[in-house]
């Protein structure tokens, strides 16, 4: 949800058409500097939140963000953006902060996971005490991305070393794209019993839940309303319902081409919940 006119006014969007969960940007996603949070503006955040039932809110840091780049110039100052990110998360009262794992721009992988493993390793360490933690978004494998593999995310979790501030987040988008079939019940359980046996289902922090506008094995980031895509009704409501995901916050990065849109997709993920004693908690988000 849109920070927009102040913190608090996301919790506001989102309530308005119905989440329990939120997803930010904490700063404009596509600049490297903000301004500091004031306290009055975390204590309205924080109110906002506690007022309004919201169960939890992660933070996605900014696109510009790439600590797996060769080039020294990005690299630091990616560096320092994703310290920033934390500590603004941590500032706001936010779970964890959701970041891209970032591009290896020909280096190579082996080269890129271990750089921006030992980073995330760097921005834990200053930032100790903070309850915020860094989940390793899936990628779709555009381009030169890390972490549109499994072992790519087995890796980086090992790589990075601190299990208890550490984890992934599952984006079904990209997980489809990448070439990890959901579309049958079979190929769902072989998907996330190789997933379990490289990474663990216990690493799982968060799902982004999104149907794609792109072909199996596309490596195509584009993401689509529930049920609509190349994924499908039935796939989606598998996921929702399945029993090792089901404690999960979901969040929605579906697309918001008219007002009907976020309330359409979250009725549609409520009611595939529905089916379970422990219902999912479901959020949107968007840009800033």
């Amino acid at each position: 949800m849109s920070i927009a006119g102040g913190f608090e006014k996301a919790i506001e969007r989102g309530v308005r058409v119905g989440c329990q969960t939120i997803q930010i940007f904490t700063k404009s996603n596509n600049q490297w500097a903000a301004a500091p949070i004031s306290d009055e503006q975390a204590t309205k955040f924080r109110t906002a939140v506690k007022d309004n039932g919201i169960h939890s809110v992660f933070a996605h840091d900014a696109y510009l963000i790439n600590i797996g780049s060769p080039n020294p110039e990005i690299y630091e100052k990616s560096k320092k953006a994703l310290k920033m990110e934390v500590e603004r998360a941590t500032v706001l009262g936010l779970a964890a902060v959701v970041m891209h794992p970032g591009a290896h721009m020909n280096s190579g992988e082996e080269t890129a996971i271990a750089k921006i493993a030992k980073t995330v390793s760097w921005v834990l360490d200053q930032t100790k005490g903070s309850p915020v933690k860094v989940l390793y978004e899936s990628a779709a494998g555009q381009g030169t991305a890390i972490g549109h593999t499994f072992e790519h995310l087995k890796a980086l979790i090992a790589q990075t070393g601190s299990s208890d501030r550490v984890g992934i987040c599952l984006d079904t988008c990209h997980m489809f794209a990448a070439g990890y079939d959901l579309c049958t019940a079979e190929a769902y359980r072989t998907t996330m019993e190789q997933f379990d046996r490289l990474v663990g289902i216990s690493k799982i922090q968060a799902i982004h839940l999104n149907d794609s506008k792109a072909a199996f094995n596309s490596r195509v980031d584009r993401h689509w309303h529930i049920g609509e895509g190349h994924i499908g009704l039935d796939a989606m409501r598998r996921i929702v319902q399945q029993p090792t995901l089901r404690e999960l916050p979901l969040i929605l990065e579906t697309p918001k081409t008219s007002p009907d849109d976020d309330p359409r997709n979250l009725a549609l993920v409520r009611q595939f919940a529905e089916g379970h004693a422990s219902h999912q908690r479901v959020g949107s988000v968007t840009n800033v």
